[in-house]
């Protein structure tokens, strides 16, 4: 019996100490700790995204991007890399959201917070314009921005990109929009026409060697990305250098054949180095160019075009003339883009809801008229927020000013339609109820950015009309004009009567925009909040600080003589 009790004591033993190991060997080590952190931080946009997944689609939506079963599968294999020449077909258009970082470049952390929000609305990339904002290095460090992102950062934003299921879509200019490098006396030289920093010299050494080493190093920090964009829209000045006269000179003054040996040398370097890699152009310049001479090219067979239509109602008529032309020219597959902000004014502060939906629905109905093109392949839309229309050119609205726009969008691209769908699930996701008409998203406001979004539009609705309250006051304007500020002359008793309230509107602005430059400095570098502030805030507020200074400067004099000006 006692030999049987030391077998039992000895099974238990043992079986206490296996289980003490397993419990150890799954307990999560702290990297994986923090993954699961960061999971749960996405959690609730996950489960939004998931319940607008299962509701019911419209039948244009068989030209929208990826459905349930889909993403399902998804998840459960994995997609093959597509070859540069073979694009994907049995998988829905993608909708890809363009974040332009020329300008207004949103730090790593808010970003953070987006990448969640794009995808419960419905997006499936991330199409990423980097510019400056790159850490480029060797010869290149040069084009970074005092502010340009880190190589960790880039690591980040690729990790939530992955984590959000976003597909990650690098950007890089090749020939036109290279001011922020052509800016530069260093690369001067290359520049097409001397005095203007906006295209390359296709002909000049060193504009190859330049070129592919900017892709190459974007693309060696997105070892992942199955797409990239090389840019090459709005080339202007091509043609004006004398090296491109000389080379038109002697091939019959084509162009656009000139234009096409530039990209297609580039594309042939960089699928050299990538070729699993899918490549995609801005369209413009290609529009004018001969089905023929597209086709001698060979640029069908490396790249698909971008069309790019941004205004409300454009001519659908003309962007299928362009499919045509494109089926016809040997392409495999093309793209389109959208604008849901940055593309209804150079300037624009306040994004117009009614203009970019309407541009979506406009392209809805191009959507609708691909099966007459059976052979290119619709793969996506990509919905641009341009954040200046070039290097040099101001702010258009900020990416929060932005958001309202973005989710109308994407879901009206969802469901294929604007629908009350579309509204409630905006208003779930957002938190805040839309008015497109006005174009506004009332109430609080769940998403990130939605505080600074309210505040730039007490700005952009109240500060020029306060001052103008003021200074349009007529019975003011008798007692104190731009010539008794001229001369500091005026009656005390009569100023008197119009102190407190000038200081009093100074003192509220003063406040509320301390309190919004809080706000913009926890999501932009300090050169974006240094610009914004000139540009929207700054004059008016230099214009009620000189209003008040003045009045109580006179009030202070008591009544004298005017004097002898300043």
């Amino acid at each position: 019996m006692r030999p049987r009790m030391q077998s039992i004591l000895r099974l238990i033993v043992v079986c206490l100490v296996c289980g003490a190991i397993v419990k150890l060997a799954l307990q999560p080590s702290p990297k994986t700790a923090a993954k699961e952190t960061l999971i749960r931080n996405v959690k609730f946009w996950k489960s939004v995204q998931k319940s607008s997944e299962n509701r019911n689609r419209s039948p244009v939506d068989k030209h929208l991007p990826a459905s349930e079963a889909v993403e399902r599968d998804r998840a459960t294999k994995p997609v093959p890399e597509p070859q540069p020449h073979l694009q994907q077909s049995s998988r829905s258009p993608l909708r890809i959201v363009h974040l332009d970082l020329k300008g207004a470049a949103p730090k790593v952390k808010y970003l953070e917070q987006i990448f969640p929000l794009l995808s419960a609305l419905g997006a499936d990339g991330v199409l990423m314009e980097y510019e400056d904002m790159f850490p480029y290095e060797g010869d290149l460090q040069e084009l970074r921005s005092p502010h340009a992102y880190s190589l960790e950062d880039i690591q980040t934003l690729r990790t939530l990109a992955r984590l959000s299921k976003l597909e990650m879509i690098p950007l890089v200019q090749i020939f036109g929009h290279l001011e922020f490098v052509l800016k530069h006396e260093k690369f001067n030289y290359l520049r097409e026409v001397a005095a203007f920093p906006n295209s390359l010299n296709p002909h000049a050494p060193g504009v190859h060697t330049l070129v592919t080493d900017m892709v190459m190093q974007v693309l060696n920090q997105h070892p992942d990305s199955r797409w990239f964009h090389i840019g090459a829209d709005e080339v202007y000045g091509l043609g004006e250098s004398q090296d491109s006269k000389n080379w038109l000179h002697t091939n019959e003054g084509n162009m656009g054949k000139m234009f096409l040996n530039h990209v297609t040398a580039v594309a042939g370097s960089v699928l050299e180095r990538r070729p699993n890699i899918s490549l995609l152009m801005w369209d413009d310049m290609m529009r004018m160019i001969s089905v023929a001479d597209l086709k001698a090219s060979n640029l069908p067979r490396i790249a698909s075009p971008v069309i790019w239509r941004y205004r409300p109602d454009f001519n659908t008529g003309h962007v299928e003339s362009l499919i045509s032309k494109y089926q016809d020219s040997g392409f495999a597959s093309v793209w389109f883009a959208s604008a849901f902000k940055g593309a209804s004014g150079v300037d624009q502060g306040w994004t117009p809801l009614d203009h970019h939906l309407k541009n979506h629905l406009t392209w809805l109905k191009v959507m609708e008229a691909m099966p007459k093109y059976p052979s290119i392949s619709f793969q996506g839309i990509m919905l641009t927020g341009w954040q200046r229309y070039e290097h040099f050119s101001v702010l258009c609205e900020l990416l929060p000013v932005g958001i309202p726009s973005l989710a109308l969008c994407l879901q009206t691209l969802k469901y294929g339609d604007f629908s009350n769908q579309v509204i409630k699930d905006v208003e779930y996701i957002l938190g805040c109820k839309l008015d497109v008409k006005n174009g506004t998203c009332e109430g609080s406001g769940a998403f990130s950015g939605a505080e600074l979004y309210h505040m730039v539009y007490h700005i952009h609705t109240n500060l020029q009309s306060d001052i103008k309250g003021l200074v349009g006051n007529r019975d003011l304007k008798g007692v104190f004009s731009l010539y008794h500020r001229k001369y500091h002359f005026g009656n005390p008793r009569n100023l008197g009567i119009y102190k407190t309230k000038m200081e009093e509107t100074l003192k509220d602005w003063e406040s509320f925009l301390e309190n919004f430059r809080v706000q913009m400095e926890a999501i932009y570098f300090p050169d974006t909040v240094e610009e914004w502030m000139d540009e929207n805030v700054n004059p008016s507020m230099d214009q009620l600080r000189g209003l008040v200074a003045d009045l109580s400067h006179i009030i202070s004099l008591n009544g004298k003589p005017k004097s002898a000006g300043r």
